[in-house]
């Protein structure tokens, strides 16, 4: 008498806003192409992880906060999802939960989950390497296991017992290096020889309310010396109506556009970028356009991470480099003017620009880009978590 087949794995999936989002949607499909599509999905996510064939629990933008001060003001909703979170996977029973990102409320679904029955999984390591590094032995009593995207980061949990894989940045196959940038330039109007400034301020709320005022004061300041600057302000669903209006009255001719797509098409048709901090800055440096940094934390924030933050510098790459390849205009320093004249420097100097590519680059040789992709990576981890391991998985 043969056995029955077992049913397909359940894996519920919590991403907590665009950047986890993505993470989850090739996850997600990494996953079908790793089973055959014997695989479910439950969860919370957004666009991109609905395109992969999860209904969302409740809107991914509950949860797209950021800092004590942002916070603080919907505590009581926060707290509501948590709760609805953890009764939803202790019914469902799934083999793995897979939280992405966004500590604050994945490490609490996963501590409220309890040990034994279903296998706690993180995606993206907390960087205890820049700021409070005992957090990495406290989240080893709550997880199984940690799926991390840099190379240095495994000693760290495998220190104090905690499974530790090292998948890779999965920005490096999100194909930020292949947009149409002449096509990009006729659609929307912009004449070949203009300077064309890439402006992203960000996917939470408070990020684009902080941000939007400061960068169209820089543009103000950069329109005498580049009369012919046009702008593109890719952009993501949960805060597009707040940018459009901003950008309607911006000194500039301004184009907003959604979708990664656009956005990389956006990329290749820049001469330079002015973003936030975030993983933005890596699909800038992989679509090799030359970028300034900027950020501001709310004061109470800001003054709690005075105290705990380890590290020099917030850029990926010049935190891989261990020097400041790519400008950073951080809190004080993130003013119209220091930005203007930075970001005027590579709009003018072919060679500066040039500059920062290469050096970049070396960074970017680290992040796990070869075969097996990151995503690759990252399914076979989570299916040797639950016993169904495939041909060639992790280890």
């Amino acid at each position: 008498m043969t056995s029955a087949p077992a049913d397909p794995p359940l894996i519920f999936v919590v991403a907590g806003e665009p950047s986890g989002d993505a993470i989850g949607a090739r996850l997600m499909a990494a996953l079908k192409r790793e089973t055959g599509g014997a695989v479910r999905f439950a969860g919370i996510g957004g666009a991109r992880m609905e395109g992969e064939g999860l209904t969302s629990l409740f809107p991914m933008s509950d949860l797209t906060l950021f800092g004590l001060a942002e916070v603080l003001p919907k505590i009581k909703l926060v707290k509501a999802r948590i709760a609805e979170t953890v009764a939803t996977v202790s019914a469902a029973r799934p083999d793995a939960v897979v939280t992405i990102d966004a500590p604050g409320f994945s490490f609490r679904v996963q501590k409220r989950l309890g040990a034994g029955w279903t296998k706690r999984i993180h995606y993206v390591a907390p960087t205890v390497w820049a700021w409070r590094p005992g957090r990495a032995r406290k989240i080893a009593r709550f997880l199984d296991r940690l799926l991390v995207l840099l190379p240095f980061e495994p000693p760290y949990f495998d220190a104090v017992g905690l499974r530790c894989d090292f998948v890779g940045h999965p920005v490096v196959e999100e194909g930020a290096n292949r947009g149409d940038g002449p096509g990009f330039r006729a659609r929307h109007g912009i004449p070949a020889d203009a300077p064309l400034l890439v402006v992203l301020p960000g996917s939470r709320r408070s990020e684009v309310r902080t941000l939007l005022p400061i960068f169209a004061d820089a543009l103000a300041r950069l329109r005498p010396r580049f009369p012919n600057l046009r702008a593109v302000v890719p952009t993501v669903e949960t805060v597009a109506g707040e940018v459009k209006r901003a950008t309607a009255s911006w000194p500039v001719p301004a184009v907003v556009v959604e979708g990664t797509a656009e956005k990389y098409a956006a990329f290749a048709a820049g001469t330079a970028a002015m973003a936030a901090s975030g993983t933005v800055s890596l699909e800038l440096a992989i679509a090799r356009l030359p970028t300034v940094i900027a950020y501001r934390l709310h004061p109470v924030s800001a003054a709690i991470a005075r105290h705990l933050v380890k590290i020099r510098h917030v850029t990926l790459a010049n935190i891989i480099l261990g020097h400041e390849a790519v400008p950073e205009f951080i809190q004080g320093r993130c003013r119209a003017d220091l930005i203007a004249e930075s970001v005027g420097t590579l709009l003018a100097d072919p060679a500066a620009r040039a500059s920062q590519v290469e050096e970049v680059s070396l960074a970017l040789d680290q992040l796990g880009g070869d075969d097996p992709p990151p995503s690759r990576r990252a399914a076979q981890a989570v299916l040797a978590a639950i016993g169904r391991t495939v041909e060639g998985g992790t280890r």
